[in-house]
């Protein structure tokens, strides 16, 4: 039986041809770029002004204070955002001017309008202004011809901000597969069914759903499937004829009615693995199909949502063109005592608090791979190794962090 280490391996280890196409910026936030976006020109283009205000030579507020201001002339023109200014600024005199318009040749510092007081055509001025105060200068943000935003980056909404502040309106992104989802077993109802004696909901096809949207990535939900070989099996060949990675939960056990694993062999597709020595999620197997990848997960909720996070995310991200493959770890402190039997990985839904520097966790409470509840109180999945036996409190662990914040 594979150790968790080596399941992973095998599934990222296959060569994946990762799609690119070019849409909107916009449409871009959480993809990933296929390009270096290069500016054009340089951000801002010229010298301005950070504040309403006055421009001036600093020179001529040296000295200023509430006391004794500083009187400086006037000049007609003013100085709106957007307009240029055909005025040179001489020492005494000054220029009205608004947030983000350039500043007159002459200029070296804008007091702000708080500090000054209008008397006629004049201005006081209350406070001194050093050199540089209060102006943006021209390519302080972006040098033309630098490399703005590097190839294999995923898009945050600063990003989107910054490609359209350097004029790029579409941009080329890695394609993010296309996710099938599949729920097996006659025992499962539809999420408004009426529950009766030996009937489940279906929950798992509504997790895989969301943990696929919170990639960012397109699903489609093919429903539930009975324990129909033929059913399946048509079933199995819709959802590979029109996506990229197909997630089947439930059948993949060694039941009488776990017929999953037997269809996807009977139609062509290749068993990688088979059962990983994990809990939850040990009847885990990996298929390929053509260049498609399939997912048998278990049929236990919590066994679903873990598989889902230590395999199938990894190998989305890494098709969405991703360098960043897995969730963020930290290394906590156990905060008491806690059973482990050596010899088999364990996923421990744990809550995390930090004391100072360090970061404790504790269990969610029962560990049962059908308690789901262990998953909404879970702010990370701790990893105890095959190697590890009974975790004494202190000991360090690393766990991945599934939630935000």
């Amino acid at each position: 039986m594979l150790s968790v280490k080596e399941a992973q391996g095998k599934i990222l280890n296959f060569k994946i041809r990762v799609k690119k196409k070019e849409i909107p910026i916009i449409s871009s936030l959480g993809l990933v770029l296929a390009e270096d976006i290069i500016s054009s020109d340089d951000i801002p283009v010229n010298d301005n002004s950070a504040m309403d205000g006055f421009a001036v030579k600093a020179g001529d507020t040296f000295g200023a204070g509430k006391i004794s201001p500083k009187k400086l002339k006037l000049l007609e023109e003013d100085i709106p955002a957007g307009y240029v200014p055909s005025a040179v600024l001489k020492s005494g005199y000054c220029m009205s001017i608004m947030t983000g318009a350039p500043t007159p040749g002459g200029c070296d510092c804008v007091v702000m309008k708080e500090d000054t007081k209008k008397e006629g055509d004049c201005v006081l001025v209350y406070k001194e202004c050093r050199a540089g105060e209060n102006i943006r200068y021209k390519a302080e943000d972006i040098k033309k011809g630098s490399m703005v935003l590097k190839k294999g980056k995923e898009i945050y909404p600063a990003d989107i901000g910054v490609m359209a502040s350097v004029g790029i309106s579409r941009v080329s992104v890695y394609v993010s597969p296309l996710i099938g989802i599949i729920t097996t077993g006659s025992e499962l109802v539809d999420v408004r069914g009426k529950l009766t004696a030996g009937k489940v909901r279906d929950s798992n096809s509504y997790s895989l759903s969301a943990q696929v949207k919170e990639m960012g990535t397109e699903y489609i939900r093919y429903g539930i499937v009975k324990d129909d070989k033929q059913a399946l099996e048509e079933k199995i060949l819709e959802a590979l004829a029109e996506c990229d990675v197909l997630l089947l939960s439930g059948g993949v056990s060694v039941g009488d009615y776990d017929y999953v694993k037997d269809i996807l062999i009977k139609i062509g597709a290749n068993l990688v693995f088979w059962r990983v020595n994990q809990k939850p999620g040990k009847p885990l197997a990996f298929l390929t199909y053509k260049d498609k990848f399939i997912f048998g997960l278990p049929g236990n909720p919590v066994s679903v949502m873990v598989c889902f996070e230590m395999y199938v995310r990894p190998l989305i991200r890494k098709m969405m063109g991703s360098s960043r493959l897995f969730r963020k770890t930290i290394t906590a402190k156990a905060a008491c005592d806690m059973d482990h039997k050596k010899g088999r990985a364990n996923f421990t839904r744990v809550i995390i608090k930090k004391k100072g520097d360090d970061y404790f966790f504790s269990t969610t409470g029962m560990q049962g791979s059908g308690i789901l509840t262990s998953m909404v109180l879970a702010d990370g999945i701790a990893l105890f190794s095959e190697d590890m036996g009974d975790i004494k409190k202190g000991s360090k662990i690393e766990v991945y962090l599934i939630k935000r914040g």
